[in-house]
């Protein structure tokens, strides 16, 4: 067994900031969105509040919320919770927000930056090669 100090100091992994779309732009730059990376135990409270039982006990899982709420959980500028943002766009509270305020391919874009950077994209697979490889 090896010393746990990896595991006591693990590499942190920097906020990321992502060009979504070229419509923001301000004194002739383009803004990107900052987003940080997506605990696990965040995921899990998400994960279990869009997973719904019917009458049957079947569990649906509500992919679109989950994964607005996922990139809300991430995005820490533009501040989606700014009551003038969201008058800006006429909506109430930041999964609102999200949705008025990008485009459907920039919504995607952003989606799989955060997955990325929150490590949600990684195959379990490729991650049991990299460690035998190491």
């Amino acid at each position: 067994m090896g010393s746990l100090n990896a595991f006591l100091h693990p590499v942190q992994t920097e906020k990321q900031e992502v060009i979504v779309s070229k419509r923001f732009v301000e004194d002739g730059k383009v803004q990107p969105f900052i987003i940080k990376p997506v605990t696990q135990a965040e995921n899990k409270k998400l994960v279990s509040k869009y997973t719904e039982k019917d009458k049957k006990g079947n569990q649906n899982f509500n992919t679109g919320k989950y994964n607005t709420a996922l990139v809300v959980a991430a995005v820490v500028e533009p501040d989606l919770t700014n009551a003038q943002l969201q008058k800006a766009y006429g909506v109430i509270g930041a999964e609102s927000l999200i949705d008025n305020m990008l485009y459907a391919g920039e919504f995607l874009n952003l989606l799989e930056a955060v997955q990325k950077l929150s490590g949600l994209d990684t195959d379990e697979a490729e991650l049991i090669d990299d460690a035998k490889n190491s």
